[in-house]
């Protein structure tokens, strides 16, 4: 009856729990709730100046505004921009998981330099991609005019947007490859004997066998991949700084609050509670659906 002891001690885990739950308030729960008071305000950021409620006057603007089209446009190269890195890196990702689980000589070399990209950062990869890119002279452009072509890339409105889908899939496909890959080795080789047993072989054996026993892992990388495109922000900000029509609707929530020298929290706030809005929705979404197909398998 009494698992911590009696007096006190039975309210010791209450009390210890008591701190992460006060460090959640502080930096999670907190910052968001300003957040949501903020969107309903004129608040600029800057020291010492007033600010009031002005109501839904700034999720007004957002669809309204003279610049209410380049909005909509954010918010279609955001589902773009997550629809493309979603599937492209969890298929990568998948593809890549099932060769290394095969014990390939030098797989462990394999993983680390996949995963590698994970580790370097953001900021890294982007000089390291703009380097590969450059226009004035870049191992890309070099190989481009072998066949008598050029690009800007990250300075061109028409290639700009995919050159980072491509980063982005680059630096995260490793992360999504350890956790398919986490799934693929608890398979038991029983399944796989005794489904070849039966004559499961190849495509088979991976549709019946390997994608229903894999299916949490797919669930759990579509998700964060789902949640992560639609937050990107920083590779934008690192290649483009939001220009060549490479901004979504993360990159605008940054702009308005910091990417100016006239602030705007108010704005960025609202922008922030749109983005949430759509997040929650794909994530739910998702997840239902992905749950629902872990249980028919």
């Amino acid at each position: 009856m009494y698992p911590f002891g009696k007096g006190m001690a039975r309210h010791l885990p209450f009390l210890l729990l008591m701190i992460p739950t006060a460090l959640y308030v502080l930096f999670g729960f907190g910052p968001s709730l300003v957040t949501v008071v903020f969107s309903f305000t004129d608040a600029t950021g800057i020291p010492g100046t007033e600010w009031h409620f002005i109501g839904w006057e700034n999720y007004r603007t957002f669809f309204t505004a003279s610049n209410a089209d380049d909005q909509m446009k954010a918010i279609g190269r955001s589902l773009y921009f997550a629809f493309a890195v979603v599937l492209i890196q969890n298929a990568v990702a998948l593809f890549v998981a099932v060769l290394l689980n095969r014990k390939l000589k030098g797989d462990v070399f394999y993983r680390a330099t996949l995963f590698l990209p994970v580790v370097l950062g953001v900021t890294v990869s982007g000089l390291i991609w703009q380097l590969m890119f450059n226009p004035m002279g870049g191992p890309v452009q070099r190989i481009l005019k072998m066949f008598g072509t050029s690009s800007n890339f990250f300075g061109s409105y028409e290639v700009a947007f995919d050159l980072i889908i491509f980063v982005q899939i680059w630096m995260y496909m490793g992360y999504s490859m350890t956790i398919f890959l986490a799934g693929l080795q608890s398979i038991p080789r029983d399944l796989y004997e005794a489904g070849y047993i039966d004559g499961a072989k190849g495509w088979t054996a991976f549709r019946h066998i390997t994608y229903p026993m894999i299916a949490p892992a797919v669930t759990v990388n579509m998700l964060l991949s789902i949640i992560g495109a639609l937050q990107t922000f920083d590779i934008i900000y690192v290649l483009t700084g939001g220009k060549f029509e490479t901004s979504t609707l993360a990159w605008n929530v940054f702009a308005a609050a910091f990417g100016s020298t006239s602030a705007d929290y108010g704005r960025a706030s609202a922008i922030g509670m749109i983005q949430f809005v759509f997040v929650l929705i794909f994530a739910v979404t998702a997840m239902v659906y992905f749950r629902k197909r872990e249980v028919e398998l």
